[in-house]
């Protein structure tokens, strides 16, 4: 087989090294709230550099195949995800009153992570073939199939219960719609189908994630109780100041006041331990991150790579915007990690296999 020595020439150097630098920071922050415990956490830093590095032979993989192919293929892969999806209500296990990993021997993944990349592919393949290939507005009856593409997997995620990434999902259609654009007839449909969701939205919700809701309108209503997160949240962040306490300097996580502070409230221990500098650090990564692929996905010149592209930014600003609009009180608690900084291993390989597949419209620009 002939390799292409142009696939070497467009190598994508930029999101490499924002992601490698984003994830080498995640691994000092980890080590910082977790080193010398006794609560099982110490030494989770070394765990996340395996991840890490399984995210990037992940990324690597990802590269090697044509998006085109992997597109032609979606199907299957789609399908399997949906199986492992099902297995998870079957046979997953159960972790603070939600079933949502596979366990495998001495390993567990979080199933759903896998169906972001995977819908991507599947929903940018549909928006490109057929009828959509003329780049018309979408009919209502052509909304049907995306609708579908998301509400299986939507609905069996609910019942896990993970309200975050059911979040994401439909976000994640939203973003990719708007993109392609809806006729008149089938905006103002769907506009109205949604405001009738919310209201019966409330009542498929837990208690306790109605209780989230709340707290967000009162706060200071059980800051012992529901509260207690969000608020052990602002004061880590708001202690560190400017240049903030330093590492292993950090009250709120290292005396473990701050809840799931090595996931969830990572961007917590930042704040707290680095302080506004460390923030700015942080967000300055992520914008160029999200920036580049944004570039990337303007100066592709096919419309599934654009459609690709665009979705992989879309789904790291939804989640950055989620997980960091929650940890500082401005969104309610949903339990959603931080791409490239959450202690996980599903979390981040999934994200580097998103950052592979825009590598890939990046390094096969040249093709079109």
């Amino acid at each position: 087989m002939h390799f292409d020595r142009r696939l070497v020439t467009n190598f994508d150097w930029g999101t490499l090294l924002f992601s490698l630098a984003i994830a080498a920071l995640s691994v000092i922050v980890l080590y910082s709230a977790t080193y010398d415990r006794t609560d099982g956490l110490a030494g989770i830093y070394l765990k996340q550099l395996l991840w890490m590095g399984l995210g990037v032979v992940g990324m690597c993989a990802v590269l090697c195949i044509d998006y085109q192919v992997l597109c032609r293929h979606i199907s299957p892969l789609y399908g399997s995800v949906i199986a492992s999806l099902i297995a998870v209500l079957l046979f997953g296990r159960i972790i603070n009153g939600a079933q949502r990993w596979l366990i495998v021997g001495s390993w567990s993944f979080q199933t759903s992570e896998l169906l972001k990349p995977v819908l991507i592919l599947a929903l940018a393949r549909y928006f490109t073939q057929g009828k959509q290939q003329d780049a018309s507005a979408l009919t209502l009856q052509e909304l049907l199939v995306p609708l579908v593409l998301v509400g299986l997997p939507f609905v069996l995620i609910v019942k896990q219960p993970d309200l975050s990434t059911s979040i994401v999902l439909l976000a994640l259609l939203c973003v990719m719609v708007g993109v392609v654009g809806m006729q008149g007839k089938a905006l103002l449909v769907m506009g109205a189908l949604g405001a009738c969701a919310l209201p019966a939205m409330w009542y498929v919700l837990e208690e306790y994630q109605r209780d989230r809701l709340f707290s967000l309108l009162n706060p200071q209503s059980d800051l012992l109780g529901v509260g207690y997160h969000g608020w052990q949240s602002k004061i880590a962040i708001g202690s560190g100041g400017f240049w903030g306490k330093g590492l292993l300097g950090g009250t709120q996580s290292r005396l473990n006041f701050l809840p799931e502070k090595h996931t969830d409230f990572i961007f917590a221990v930042l704040g707290e331990e680095m302080g506004f500098m460390g923030v700015l650090l942080l967000i300055c990564l992520f914008g160029g991150l999200l920036w580049h692929g944004f570039t990337i996905a303007y100066r592709s010149r096919d419309r599934l790579g654009t459609l690709i592209a665009l979705g992989v930014v879309a789904l790291l600003a939804l989640q950055i915007f989620l997980n960091i609009g929650m940890t500082i009180g401005l969104l309610p608690i949903i339990g959603l990690p931080l791409p490239l900084m959450s202690y996980g291993g599903s979390s981040l390989i999934t994200t580097f296999l998103c950052l592979g597949l825009l590598m890939n419209v990046r390094m096969r620009r040249f093709k079109f």
